[in-house]
């Protein structure tokens, strides 16, 4: 504790700040001081990625011989802002370019063969791929058939095959260059860049060698930033970095689509955080590659029309609103299934809903894994056979699991935390019963835990903490909001409220007579019915400053009731 007070003097902050810190980022001073003030010069040199150097030099010349470069995306935020990034920084270089983002419905994900049949036909030279083609082996085969040059960027997890020594053997695509880190052999030091941060480096790196003024390249940021958000990396060590940077830029931002996107949903002028981009700016741009096509987020990163811009805004605001519908119904036939089932007994979830828009599936299962804290894939009918999403809990890393019952998918791909699937619909409850016979999660493991970074009583809940607190931003995986306890208070009032009745509103006192107001969302009638009846109750929560008609108050926002 002396070692806290003395880095508090020393960093102006209070020990409780310090103590949270160094929760995050370590005990050592300089881990702390990187953690608070690390910038952008502090990130890794681009060129220290597998692959990076002879990529540069292969765009330019492409670029050179005035070949005809496609960049092919994913239809998801992270796959649009890595598209624009590409598609940005090689317009600039002089190249030939344009992009292709897959139809969810059409393509499916990523890279396939009918894409780049008609890239052969448009008469493309060089195909990028940016954000999938790590796992496109005959894909990018057939590409090199028809003589073209492939280079694929990437961050998702290498596909690999058992040796007989359990050892695993990478599966690489025979791509002309490959770039991404997570690349056993790839010097690159941090490995949980997102695919828009990958081609935000390399876009780096060409800048770089063609001279230009390394203030272009920041202008990308703001769009690595939204894509690591919003691909749910982990915030932390270079991630951590480049969001903190381009949240500034994006408050401030000159690209005409997000500065509309903004506008629309009321946030343009305000201070962002990681929460915006994840629950409001994200989901409009993942709206439209859910409901409509992507290339309607791609159009209004690319738009240089104000008007074209508002108009592209309010469709995916417009979209994203429908598909919270939707999901809202996705969400309760999965959970009268799992309940009016045998499924609620399994470790891992696999929740076939056939009629469900293939496009909501992962949100499905996101909010299934919440609700019981299991792994959770939900899989619905696609136009061939059934799709899905999946996602995970800690201790169960869903592609490798995946990857021990790889025969029963078409197409498979994903991270420790969440995956995407094809697959024949008669092999639905063979998936089922085999990832419940390999799971070996405990019973302790099935229970979800939260931690908190110290007890507090409310009555410490000011507004110089709060404003402290302000310098862990941006949060996120990796680095979690803080979370106070305090107990012992009593409830003078409590009601349900909200457009959707989901928020809980509550009036908390402490013996010292100090009372706060406080909000909780998620299950609130079951929150509602604990708190009925006791006299006194423990939470778990966070401050902040609630602005309303220009008066400044403290409330808490509640995690946890015991």
């Amino acid at each position: 504790m002396e070692g806290n007070r003395e880095m508090a003097l020393g960093l102006g902050v209070s020990p409780l700040a310090v103590r949270m810190i160094r929760n995050r980022a370590g005990m050592e001073e300089e881990a702390v001081r990187d953690y608070l003030f690390g910038g952008m010069e502090s990130l890794s040199d681009p060129l220290l990625m597998k692959g990076m150097r002879e990529a540069v030099e292969l765009l330019r010349r492409k670029r050179d011989e005035g070949a005809f470069i496609r960049i092919i995306g994913d239809y998801d935020i992270d796959g649009v802002n890595a598209a624009h990034i590409l598609v940005t920084g090689l317009g600039r270089i002089g190249a030939r370019v344009d992009t292709v983002i897959p139809d969810r419905m059409k393509d499916g994900y990523g890279i396939n063969e009918h894409l780049i049949r008609e890239a052969a036909e448009a008469g493309v030279d060089t195909i990028v791929t940016c954000d999938n083609g790590i796992a496109a082996v005959g894909e990018i085969g057939f590409a090199k058939e028809l003589g073209m040059t492939v280079v694929v960027t990437d961050h998702h997890e290498v596909p690999y095959v058992e040796g007989e020594d359990k050892s695993r053997l990478p599966v690489l695509p025979p791509a002309d260059v490959i770039v991404n880190p997570k690349q056993a052999d790839c010097k690159y030091p941090f490995k949980k860049l997102c695919g828009a941060a990958v081609a935000f480096r390399l876009v780096e790196a060409l800048y770089g060698a063609e001279g230009i003024e390394r203030e272009e390249v920041m202008e990308l940021s703001e769009f690595a930033a939204v894509a690591t958000v919003g691909d749910i990396m982990e915030l932390t060590g270079e991630n951590r970095i480049l969001v903190r940077y381009g949240l500034k830029r994006l408050e401030q931002t000159r690209n005409l689509g997000y500065r509309a996107l903004l506008r629309v949903n009321s946030l343009e002028g305000k201070r962002l955080t990681a929460y915006h981009i994840g629950f409001v700016i994200g989901p409009c741009i993942n709206a439209s590659g859910r409901l409509d096509t992507a290339k309607r987020a791609l159009r209004l990163l690319g738009a240089k029309d104000a008007g074209e811009a508002e108009a592209l805004a309010g469709d995916l605001k417009a979209l994203n609103d429908s598909r919270k519908d939707l999901t809202l119904k996705g969400t309760e036939e999965a959970r009268r299934q799992i309940e009016g089932t045998d499924l609620k007994e399994d470790r891992v979830l696999v929740v076939y809903l056939p009629d469900c828009h293939e496009s909501l599936a992962g949100i499905i299962a996101g909010r299934i894994r919440e609700r019981y804290y299991r792994p959770c894939f939900v899989l619905t009918d696609g136009e061939e056979g059934v799709k899905g999403s999946g996602r995970s809990i800690e201790g169960y890393h869903m592609f490798d699991e995946m990857s021990r019952v790889r025969e029963l998918f078409t197409r498979y791909g994903g991270h420790p935390m969440a995956a995407g699937l094809s697959m024949e619909r008669g092999k639905v409850e063979e998936l089922r019963r085999r990832l419940n016979e390999n799971c070996t999660l405990t019973k302790e493991e099935l229970v979800p835990r939260q931690c908190y970074d110290a007890v507090l009583p409310i009555s410490y809940a000011g507004e110089q903490l709060i404003r402290e607190l302000e310098l862990l931003e941006p949060f996120g995986k990796g680095n979690e909001k803080p979370l106070f306890a305090a107990g012992n208070l009593r409830v003078k009032s409590a009601r349900i409220i909200g457009k959707n009745a989901n928020v809980l509103k509550l009036f908390l006192e402490e013996e010292s007579g100090a009372a706060l107001e406080a909000l909780s969302f998620g299950e609130v009638q079951e929150d509602l019915e604990y708190i009925e009846g006791r006299e006194r109750i423990s939470i778990l929560y966070y401050p902040e400053i609630n602005e309303y008609m220009g008066k400044r108050t403290v409330q808490l926002v509640v995690s946890g009731y015991r």
